[in-house]
């Protein structure tokens, strides 16, 4: 049931559709991931990586309002339950206890490379469909791989 109305064709919504609910899970996700390994960072860099982990929490949480807002507003129900999120990422967990810095930038790198891949992937499936979505995913997009490079060049 929808109950907003939009002028995109019903084959046109479900792809856009499949690409904000995937987007929403690797978003909030990550921004679980990223404030896991906050709390429990642990060496040398800890303070510059502690707070580099904090900037993608912010980014994450911030563009998964934007993106179930997004859906919202074409009348797709977004879904970031635990349950959802669990059972839809492509992210790789991360283990328990504390993490030595150099094995979290290792692990944010990993899981802002999936983002990344799976976000362009969404970019080009949503190009005809719906421009203006694409233009969201091209924005966030931009955005994580600013903070992927910025991880990885800690371990360079």
């Amino acid at each position: 049931m929808s109950v907003v109305k939009n002028a995109l064709p019903e084959a046109d919504l479900k792809v856009v559709g499949e690409a904000l609910q995937g987007a929403l899970v690797d978003l909030v996700d990550l921004g679980l991931v990223a404030k896991q390994v906050h709390w429990n960072v642990v060496g040398p860099r800890f303070r510059s990586v502690h707070l580099q982990l904090d900037e993608v929490v912010t980014s994450a949480r911030a563009h998964s309002d934007v993106i179930a807002e997004r859906a919202s507003a074409l009348g797709i129900a977004p879904d970031g339950r635990a349950a959802t999120v669990a059972s839809a990422t492509a992210i790789s967990g991360v283990p328990e206890g504390w993490i030595k810095d150099v094995d979290a930038v290792r692990i944010l790198v990993d899981a802002l490379s999936v983002v990344i891949t799976r976000m362009r992937e969404r970019i080009r499936s949503t190009e005809e469909a719906d421009p203006v979505t694409q233009d969201l995913l091209i924005a966030l997009t931009g955005e994580f791989e600013k903070h992927h490079w910025m991880f990885a060049a800690e371990n360079a």
